[in-house]
């Protein structure tokens, strides 16, 4: 195969202008666009496997995969330019990546997999997600390669692979079809065998010599041999990986009970007489098989829901060059490089914008499909979609490192993170794996004792009626749901910890800045008691190392601000001060800490910010912020359910207890510093009280980490983006009712399946163990069992 010299030869990605790389392939010199496609491409060269390079497809460079199956477990994935594809750059030298597992069948694979990982030297968290198949896994590089991690997992069964949105579908589309043939085979076999049976069932075919019947039983047996050979393989290699971890799964019964009822009905047909079983084995690996089927299917919905923002991302962007520009794949995007967007098109890098002003469609992020006015100098997000002329910006994160991926990289930790409730349910299901095995060795000697001839058939019942897939599925497909119903409104979880906390949920807490109110602040009215000018360079010199939305238009009074070398100090919830010679000294803030150097000063409390030196009070700015349409909507609906609404402010008494009334907020807490407004969470949590706190400014960090569960908005700060729980990108302030009516219909469905999952088990296992139904129909309603739970939690993605 030979391909376009512009292009990768590889990843037949176009080639960046100044990339000199090059692979020897049939001893012909093969360009590639960058070190992490030569390092690859020489790894499948090395190894024997350029058979992957005839057989692609080079017309459809999309859908081509990156490795060829046999390199999927090798140190390929250990290369610094692989590894922008997939990991994360976290905080404190920590990488993080998400990893498909494949062959996952219950929750004893995820503890399995998880245990074996956090056993492992350098990994600080390993999660799986049951529901989506997703691992998320953090290390410390210098201690574990990812490569390392991949094959301890191949070493216990499991194939994991870092996790390619755009590969995704091709994976299910894979297993989609194994299932297909697998029950396809199945479920011919079963209508073979199942007539021959019914016909003897019920009286059909009566007076059979022993040649006919033995004659019908070997047919049977050619029918249900490949069932159980070949369709029920997926059974035995989990009871594999479970029995080598030394634990067990529900894998384990229902091997024993196929493989224990194929062994009897064998003997029996070497002796010609007995019981034979075929047709319950073919029936029951058929149900057992369109669960598992089913299952697969509802999974697949959660992940196109979990990754549906990335495979909507570009391939390729416009970079500009000395000489013009050119196209390049987004993987080639560095920090600083310029990309031009053509109207139309998918932002492919975190950006900021050179152009003058946009217009960008920022539904993917947010869910609000109302385009976004963009002027020069802000940030555009990699997703959003410039909605008319073209536009230039500059590039300040791509690939893994941009907001987008870190959106997707929190929603699989929310989707990884266990409440305490599916950590309860997964050692209930351990337990009772074990208790089936033992009910069912007391069954089988029972009937042994009693009717020799039923113990196996009545046994065979207890271990297929019992199988708990219903138990493990009652948690993960609930939460799942949740958490992508929240997605689609543009709310993002970080974990799972708001189905705890929303149980006993009676008090929430709102800052006012920016929550209650927009956060879009203007100055309405000025005090100057010097010259105009040197005041607005003063303010905004100050102002420029602030991170407090009010800082924003006191940074814009002039483009020619003072330049301070001495250092700024930030004093939290009070203001700026700084000393830049021995006889200056300034502060800029709220009215309180301006007090301290000014105690009998005649400061008007309806003014935000004060200006002052030493000697005397300089200027006094009242900046406006517009109070959020929806926030009384909000504060009504909480009240109406019972929950107590609390303002918590830094701002001034008169203006807290102002937005107080219009809101109609009984209690409010005004000129609160950071650790008052943390003393005060402290003494509501000391008191019994479950607090939620909504905030969104640098000063809500210690609040936001300290309530029981946190919310704050995409424009927030970083701090306290990284302090919340919940981020909400729709920037509506109804997101809290919301959060809180789908946690609590979460907990509701999640009770409804497990309490169904138990009471089916309980109920189920007495008739079976007297004997009161059949393996074939104990296959069926343990099937109904699962699929039921599973319809149950996909009402939360309808909703």
């Amino acid at each position: 195969m030979k391909t376009n010299q512009s292009t990768c030869f590889h990843c037949l990605q176009p080639i960046p202008k100044g990339v000199d790389l090059t692979v020897t392939y049939q001893q012909q010199q093969q360009p590639v666009c960058c070190a992490g496609c030569q390092a690859v491409a020489e790894t499948i060269i090395e190894h024997g496997l350029s058979a992957f390079y005839k057989h692609r497809d080079p017309d459809k460079p999309q859908q081509t995969p990156i490795l060829p199956e046999e390199l999927k477990d090798l140190d390929v994935y250990d290369h610094p330019d692989v590894q922008k594809e997939f990991v994360r750059e976290l905080n404190g030298d920590l990488q993080q990546a998400a990893l498909t597992v494949s062959n996952l069948t219950c929750s004893a694979c995820a503890w399995l997999i998880e245990r074996e990982l956090q056993a492992t030297p350098g990994v600080e968290r390993a999660v799986v997600n049951l529901s989506s198949q997703r691992l998320q896994v953090t290390w410390h590089p210098e201690q574990v390669a990812i490569s390392d991690m991949i094959k301890r997992l191949a070493a216990i069964g499991y194939n994991a692979l870092p996790f390619q949105a755009n590969q995704q579908e091709q994976q299910f589309s894979r297993q989609r079809k194994g299932f297909i043939r697998r029950l396809g085979l199945a479920g011919l076999a079963t209508m073979q065998v199942m007539m021959l049976a019914f016909a003897l069932y019920f009286g059909v075919v009566s007076d059979l010599s022993d040649e006919t019947r033995q004659y019908i039983w070997v047919v049977s047996l050619l029918f249900a041999t490949p069932v159980i050979l070949y369709s029920a393989q997926p059974f035995y290699m989990g009871a594999m990986r479970a029995l080598q971890a030394r634990t067990l799964n529900m894998d384990v019964p229902v091997s024993i009970a196929l493989l224990g009822a194929y062994s009897a009905s064998l003997y029996a047909v070497s002796k010609g007489s007995g019981e034979v079983y075929f047709e319950s084995i073919s029936m029951f690996t058929f149900f057992l098989l369109s669960g598992r089927y089913l299952e697969l299917l509802a999974k697949e919905k959660a992940l196109r829901f979990a990754t549906n923002r990335l495979t909507l991302m570009p391939q390729l962007a416009t970079r500009e060059t000395a000489d013009g520009s050119e196209s390049v794949a987004v993987k080639q995007l560095k920090v600083g490089d310029v990309i031009v967007v053509n109207p139309g098109d998918t932002i492919a890098a975190d950006g900021e914008l050179l152009s003058d002003s946009a217009w960008v469609d920022e539904s993917l992020l947010s869910g609000e499909s109302v385009p976004n006015f963009k002027q020069q100098g802000q940030l555009l997000v990699a997703g959003s979609i410039n909605q008319q002329s073209a536009i230039r910006l500059k590039v300040t994160a791509a690939a893994q490192q941009t907001v987008l991926a870190g959106i997707v990289a929190l929603q699989d930790s929310a989707l990884a993170d266990k409440p305490k409730v599916q950590q309860v349910i997964d050692r209930v299901a351990t337990y009772f794996v074990s208790s089936i095995l033992v009910i069912a060795t007391i069954t089988f000697f029972s009937w042994w004792w009693i009717e020799p001839e039923h113990a196996l058939w009545v046994t065979l019942a207890v271990l297929v009626a019992t199988c708990p897939c219903a138990l493990s599925l009652a948690a993960p497909t609930a939460i799942t749901g949740t958490i992508h119903r929240l997605n689609r409104r543009g709310i993002l979880l970080k974990g799972a910890q708001v189905l705890e906390s929303v149980k006993n949920l009676d008090v929430v807490c709102f800052d006012k800045t920016g929550t209650l109110t927009e956060g879009k602040f203007k100055i309405t009215q000025r005090k100057d008691f010097i010259d105009s000018e040197q005041i607005n360079r003063l303010a905004a010199g100050l102002e420029a190392f602030s991170e407090h939305p009010l800082a924003v238009p006191l940074k814009q009074l002039t483009l020619n601000p003072r330049k301070f070398s001495a250092q700024v100090h930030n004093i939290p919830g009070s203001g700026l001060e700084v000393k830049p010679t021995e006889n200056e000294q300034y502060r800029i803030g709220s009215p309180a800490f301006i007090r301290e150097w000014h105690p009998d000063a005649q400061l008007d409390d309806c003014y935000t910010v004060v200006l002052a030196n030493q000697e005397q009070i300089l200027a006094q700015f009242r900046i406006e912020d517009d109070i959020r349409s929806d926030a009384k909507q909000t504060i009504e609906q909480l009240q109406a359910q019972g929950i107590r609404t609390i303002l918590v402010s830094g701002d001034s008494q008169p203006r807290v207890q102002d937005m107080a009334e219009k809101m109609a907020i009984e209690e409010a807490h005004s000129e609160q510093k950071p650790e008052q407004k943390l003393a005060l969470i402290k003494n509501l949590q000391a008191n019994g009280h479950t607090v939620w706190m909504v905030g969104d400014g640098l000063n809500d960090g210690p609040v936001l980490a300290q309530s029981h569960l946190s919310m704050t908005f995409a424009n927030a700060s970083d701090l306290a983006k990284t302090a919340a729980d919940v981020v909400i990108l729709s920037e509506q302030l109804t997101s809290v009712g919301e959060v809180i009516r789908s946690a609590r219909q979460s907990r509701a469905i999640m009770r409804q399946n497990f309490t169904w999952a138990v009471l089916y088990n309980t109920a189920i296992l007495p008739v079976a163990a007297f004997g009161l139904i059949a393996p074939w129909a104990a296959a069926l309603g343990m099937s109904l069992s699962s699929l039921l739970v599973i319809a149950n939690s996909l009402r939360l993605y309808r909703e």
